[in-house]
């Protein structure tokens, strides 16, 4: 029982023991931490004073100044990459597409951005703006605004083309009409008058047909009642009447159908015309004006960056 009582002594002993061993080496990390940050500020510190005494004992030579010829090469390699971002704006912007009419109402933007890009351009302390620059500049600053005036004068009339278009596309139907109905009305004055010619020569054939019969008993009948000369001499006069409508009449068809074709056909001509100003004014012709702004642009200013090369 003594024996029991002893080892649950020592156990406590031990444990208590042990909490204090594990107290004591926390505190020695402590300790140890602590040393060791100081250790490192003195380092530092150390090497920072070296560092003073290496200044002190042997000065830093300053840079040796840059050769004239990097200059001038760091120079025109700023310049080239200046012109290429503003000739990739100028494209960017000269491939613009507007997407609707009336695109007149997106000049105005377009010319200022256009022109900002030029002025950015011309701000940069690298890039000597000549005369022959700023001439060019001009001229192409006037050349697209021109062409986009006019363009933009042409599409406020789009609404008399459309009309004009309807109007000469009612036109043509009613020159068909007009036509159907003089030929009508032609056709039905023709048959009348030729009916009575020939209505005319048949009568006189059929009185001369009678008088023939009747010379045949001639001895019935006086001399003087013979009428077959003076119906031959009416019959040849009928068939001329008869021959003369009927050229007349296919004259007179001939004038109305060169009239009808020629009246058409410059309808059908003004159509078309109207029709393929119309597609002119709803597509955005634009483009064309304004890219040509861009490539003058382009080409201004790489003249100017050779210009510019050679001074430098």
């Amino acid at each position: 029982m003594s024996s029991l009582k002893s080892t649950v002594e020592k156990l406590k002993n031990l444990e208590t023991e042990k909490l204090s061993l594990l107290a004591e080496i926390e505190e020695l990390k402590k300790i140890a931490e602590a040393k060791s940050n100081t250790l490192a500020d003195e380092i530092a510190a150390l090497r920072e004073e070296i560092n003073s005494l290496k200044e002190v004992i042997e000065p830093q030579q300053p840079p040796s100044p840059p050769s004239e010829e990097s200059l001038k090469e760091k120079n025109l390699v700023y310049m080239q990459g200046l012109a290429e971002k503003t000739l990739n704006e100028s494209k960017q912007l000269g491939s613009l597409v507007f997407p609707a009419l009336p695109f007149s109402q997106n000049f105005d933007n377009w010319l200022a951005n256009f022109q900002k890009i030029v002025t950015d351009f011309e701000a940069q302390s690298n890039i000597y703006v000549d005369d022959q620059f700023a001439e060019d500049r001009s001229r192409i600053f006037l050349d697209v605004e021109g062409a986009l005036t006019k363009i933009k004068v042409e599409e406020t009339n789009c609404g008399a083309v459309e009309k004009a278009l309807a109007y000469n596309n009612h036109f043509l139907l009613e020159t068909d009409k007009e036509y159907a109905e003089k030929t009508k009305q032609f056709s039905l004055k023709k048959d009348a008058q030729l009916q009575i010619l020939s209505n005319r020569v048949n009568e006189i054939e059929r009185q001369l047909k009678v008088q023939e019969e009747e010379n045949k008993h001639k001895y019935l009948k006086k001399r003087t009642d013979d009428k077959t000369p003076q119906l031959t001499q009416n019959l040849k006069t009928a068939k001329s009447d008869l021959e003369a409508a009927q050229k007349s009449f296919a004259d007179e068809q001939n004038n109305l159908n060169a009239d009808y074709e020629k009246k058409k056909e410059d309808i059908i001509r003004e159509v078309e015309s109207l029709r393929r100003k119309l597609e002119q004014l709803e597509a955005d012709t634009s483009i064309e004006a304004r890219q040509a702004a861009c490539q003058a642009l382009s080409n201004a200013i790489n003249a100017l960056l050779e210009r510019n090369s050679s001074i430098a």
